[in-house]
């Protein structure tokens, strides 16, 4: 309809996933990068998590096209099976012909003697489920069951989840720790950022036959804003935009008509918003001024204590130490007022701090900050840490694991409607920790931590000089620094060795074992980049870091 008005040969946001329109973000080649390092590392379990629409599909196909020519690959769309038909669905992805009525047993020894035959013909096997929070646990141990099969190199069968948050969650369960202790890598992907989504819009249209701007710099701010950066939602958000323009002739989209056909996706009404906008404008001023009196009321007669960013902008007084509220603790002040400590009050701060973190730049920022480098604009966190001589790890894990790392960390949390938002633990003193989140920073209790956090955290690390593997192989030097290093974590004094001993491997594989790694007894470049942010001393440190904040 409107693409002869603006001189395209082809709908830009058709939501069908048109190879042609493949647009990849730099966290869509960093979650693609994660995935074929997984894949050929050791093999196992490689797992990719993000919200709907975040584009997990298109970087799970673009991985097909990328696997080599000796690979034969299994996809299942529905995985919502039992353990048979699971099976059964994997031997016809693959061609492997079964019998009616196969047994569970009859349906594995097929698929084994598949990957074996594989295995001798040099082939690779994959298996990529797609909506794997779908999964039963009984299915996830039958998963994991088939993936025993291997060699002293590699399991012969491959899989990769693929999956929305929930799925973390489910790994989470005690029945299924063997399957996440298998999974050799993961990534969680992240909606587009400003940024992002104007170069999206400009790839779609140029593909499209467009060479000219369409859409103005207010029109890909509110792209931005309305879709969350859900390159579904932009779809069709730009699709609604375009179908306006074109009804009203205007040769550019602004703001206001992405605003319009924001509403009619969403199907909210824009003109009862309209209406009561201004209430909701008055009764945020009325909150503004009732907590700036607070604060001014506060710092005159109590002579409060405002911690600042690393950057000295002065900020909201934060919650601290002191009588809990909610789990929370109130502000930190040189004489306690019990008048002060009001649960209302803590309440309020924290929402509107948890509400201000919804993205995860700022977090990444002020981590950035904790090392004293600075983010880069149009980078994403990862990539500036690179930059600046910097390691970036995403890692999976508990906060005990966290605090014993003893890195300030981006880390990934889920309020009480299990929404996303993002902070950075900068420092730990007794049973709280100074969590900063957007521009506010608020001391909270390691329970309420706990309840919060999605188990995904981001490190940084210049990381320590390391050989590029240890095993039964090495030089004494490199087996006598292996020792050293694990008696460094463990905490205990190392051992003079002199060979690859049993003592050795056991204290190896109980380190790969607890950090989620191939318990090998292998000393490879995964359990060595984990082992080196252990080993490295330079950069911030949790403990004892709160005179630096």
């Amino acid at each position: 309809m409107y693409k002869a008005f603006y001189g395209l040969n082809d709908n830009p946001f058709s939501i069908a996933p048109n190879p042609h329109y493949l647009f990849l973000s730099g966290r869509h080649r960093e979650a693609l990068a994660h995935l074929t390092y997984g894949l050929g590392e050791t093999g196992g379990f490689v797992l990719l998590t993000g919200e709907v629409g975040t584009g997990k599909t298109t970087v799970s196909r673009r991985l097909l096209n990328q696997l080599p020519d000796n690979t034969d690959t299994a996809f299942i769309l529905n995985p919502s099976l039992t353990e048979q038909e699971l099976l059964a669905t994997v031997c016809d992805e693959l061609g492997i012909i079964y019998t009616d009525n196969p047994s569970i047993k009859q349906l594995t020894d097929l698929i084994s003697r598949f990957l074996l035959d594989n295995h001798q013909a040099s082939r690779n096997t994959v298996l990529i489920i797609d909506e794997a929070q779908h999964l039963r646990p009984e299915v996830l141990e039958q998963l994991r069951l088939l993936t025993n099969l291997e060699t002293d190199t590699k399991k012969l069968l491959q899989v990769i989840l693929i999956g929305q948050p929930e799925l973390q969650q489910l790994l989470k369960r005690q029945e299924l720790r063997q399957l996440a202790q298998r999974i050799t890598a993961r990534y969680h992907l992240l909606p587009l950022t400003y940024d992002d989504v104007g170069f999206y819009i400009l790839h779609r249209l140029q593909v499209a036959g467009r060479q000219q701007l369409l859409f103005n710099r207010g029109a890909i701010k509110a792209l931005h804003q309305y879709s969350g950066g859900i390159p579904r939602l932009i779809n069709l958000i730009a699709e609604r935009a375009l179908m306006a323009g074109f009804a009203n002739s205007c040769s550019m989209i602004d703001a206001k008509m992405v605003k319009a056909a924001s509403y009619e996706v969403s199907g909210e009404d824009e003109e009862q918003s309209s209406r009561l906008f201004p209430w909701i404008a008055g009764l945020v001023s009325l909150s503004i001024f009732s907590l700036a009196f607070y604060f001014f009321y506060v710092e005159k007669n109590h002579a409060v204590v405002v911690q600042q960013t690393p950057a000295a902008m002065a900020l909201p007084l934060p919650l601290a130490r002191g009588t809990s509220v909610d789990k929370v603790t109130p502000a930190r002040l040189t004489k306690q007022d019990p008048s002060l400590d009001t649960p209302n009050m803590a309440s309020s701060l924290l929402t509107l701090a948890i509400e201000q973190s919804r993205h995860l730049e700022p977090a990444y920022a002020s981590l950035l900050q904790a090392w004293g480098k600075t983010p880069y604009i149009g980078l994403s966190g990862c990539q500036a840490a690179g930059m600046q001589a910097l390691r970036c790890f995403q890692l999976q894990g508990s906060l005990v694991q966290l605090l014993k790392l003893n890195y300030p960390a981006v880390v990934y949390l889920v309020d009480d409607k299990q929404q996303v938002f993002y902070g950075t633990l900068l420092a730990k003193e007794g049973e709280q920790v100074l969590l900063q989140l957007n521009e506010q920073q608020l001391w909270v209790s390691q329970s309420w931590f706990n309840t919060h956090f999605s188990g995904t955290y981001e490190v940084f690390s210049e990381a320590a000089s390391a050989p590029l593997v240890v095993d039964e192989q090495a030089s004494l030097n490199q087996l006598q620094w292996l020792e050293n290093s694990l008696a460094l974590v463990s905490g205990r004094p190392p051992r003079l060795v002199s060979h690859f001993d049993n003592d050795l491997k056991n204290e190896l594989k109980a380190f790969q074992l607890q950090h989620g790694l191939k318990s090998d007894g292998i000393a490879g470049s995964n359990t060595l980049s984990q082992l080196n942010l252990y080993l490295s001393t330079a950069g911030p440190r949790l403990e004892n870091a709160g005179g630096r904040y």
